[in-house]
């Protein structure tokens, strides 16, 4: 059976694909972040330092950041689907080895083994939604991947502490489980295109990583305190590996590293956009907690003040999603970048004494941008790219994604040594972001960069594979 692009999966099947990308994507961001509110409860039970034990949470990013591009690229040789259903198997298995965990090395490795199955699923989530939606309906499809992705992260503090008030830590990874044999379950109706018959660029993929593990890692490890020498050093092995890494995937065909796809001048904006969005939205929420416990909130009004961001957003990102579809990108992320400039400047200036209802819509607002803005980005990128080219898109989304979150609570770490990350110098940085964020939005109306119409993205594809 061959299925147009533009035509989707056919239903009740592209309803059972949704269920199966909904809760691999709730789960492995879900998994990102609910280990936060365990980390002092893990200090205590295994006798580590404070210090050491936030190692369990960088090890999932940066472990996640190298294997996303990587990973894309294997995707397309030995399906997306195939990809997808391994990195379910991968992260459920690790997760249930959390179990076993009696020392802090142990659970890293878990939990470098947990990133490496939530990057075969994230590596593929947007490629495997351009090819479960029909095209007039692709922003809508990424816009409700918005809302889950909001939807976790939003969720996943309470959940952490819910599960700790009632069980011991390991749970706090366990409740991730259900929706991953759900996922697994579900995968069997996941579209399925036929793989390219290309040999995988294994040097590049090997390069890909050690750049981003090292810039990254050696970022962090500068700002917590480490020799600066040492992390310096670190910063520029990767810097020297990533120059040769790039200049090495200029001569490719199908490059781990999309630099095909970074070469169409819109791609490459969005991608910039996309970078310094992200960057801006951890800026604000990394400092904002600081700086509202410093003005003596207390941390149950600190988390009521900022609930408003992502609960706009979860209303927000699937209507722009909906509106990239017949309105140019361009347009609705300068309209959300104008919004979050506004925002910003109005956090910047909060009375002195500021009340939770004056906190809160400004977050309201900052949230209406971000998702204003993201949805339809995330669209222009996956639907600009050609359909064999379509997980090193998603690929390139969600690496932007999290290089920039990472880069953004950096930066915060950064302020706050410096003594200015409690006032308000994070929110007018985080302003700069969003003014590039802005700009390369409104740069791609130009004629030249004009975005695809439905029309030119309804190329046929390979041939679906039915669940057997």
């Amino acid at each position: 059976m061959t299925i147009a692009m533009s035509d989707g999966l056919p239903l009740p099947r592209r309803l059972l694909a949704i269920g199966a990308l909904g809760c691999g994507s709730a789960l492995v961001i879900i998994d990102g972040t609910i280990a936060n509110v365990a980390l002092p409860t893990i200090a205590r039970d295994l006798g580590v330092a404070s210090s050491a034990v936030v190692s369990i949470v960088t090890v999932y990013q940066v472990t996640l950041v190298m294997l996303l591009l990587p990973f894309s690229g294997i995707a397309e040789r030995i399906g997306l689907k195939r990809t997808y259903q391994a990195g379910q198997i991968v992260f459920t298995l690790a997760t249930l080895l959390c179990f076993f965990a009696e020392s802090l090395p142990f659970l890293l490795i878990v939990r470098a083994m947990q990133a490496i199955g939530a990057a075969g699923v994230l590596s593929v989530s947007s490629a495997l939604i351009r090819q479960t939606y029909p095209a007039r309906q692709l922003g809508r499809g990424l816009g409700i991947n918005a809302v889950v992705v909001t939807s976790a992260a939003a969720a996943a503090p309470t959940i952490g502490g819910l599960v700790l008030a009632v069980a011991p830590w390991p749970w706090v990874f366990a409740c991730t489980i259900p929706p991953a044999l759900i996922s697994l379950v579900l995968g069997r109706w996941l579209p399925d295109p036929a793989p390219r018959l290309t040999r995988l660029d294994l040097p590049g993929a090997i390069m890909c990583a050690a750049m981003f593990g090292l810039i990254i890692g050696g970022a962090e490890s500068f700002v917590h305190g480490d020799s600066p020498v040492v992390s310096a050093a670190v910063v520029a092995a990767g810097a020297v590996i990533g120059w040769f890494f790039v200049r090495r995937e200029l001569g490719i065909a199908a490059p781990i590293l999309p630099v095909d796809l970074l070469a169409r001048p819109i791609i490459a904006l969005s991608a910039i956009g996309n970078l310094t969005a992200f960057m801006a939205s951890m800026t604000v929420l990394v400092s904002t907690p600081f700086r509202l416990a410093a003005l003596g909130f207390t941390p149950a009004q600190i988390g009521t003040c900022i609930a408003p961001w992502p609960l706009t957003n979860m209303f927000v990102a699937p209507l722009s999603g909906v509106l990239s579809d017949r309105v140019p990108a361009g347009i609705l992320g300068g309209i959300g970048m104008a919004v979050t400039l506004t925002a910003l400047a109005l956090l910047a200036t909060l009375p002195a004494d500021p009340g939770l209802l004056d906190v809160a819509w400004r977050m309201a607002l900052c949230g209406s941008g971000f998702g204003l803005y993201l949805s339809p980005n995330a669209r222009l990128v996956v639907g600009s790219a050609p359909p064999h080219r379509a997980a090193a898109a998603g690929g390139l989304i969600s690496t932007l994604r999290l290089t920039g979150q990472t880069i953004g609570a950096t930066l915060v770490a950064a302020l706050l040594a410096g003594g200015v990350g409690t006032g308000a110098v994070p929110p007018l940085v985080a302003a700069g972001l969003a003014l590039v964020a802005g700009l390369c939005s409104v740069a791609r109306l130009r004629p030249s960069m004009r975005s695809p119409d439905i029309a030119e993205i309804r190329e046929e594809v390979p041939t679906l594979r039915q669940p057997r």
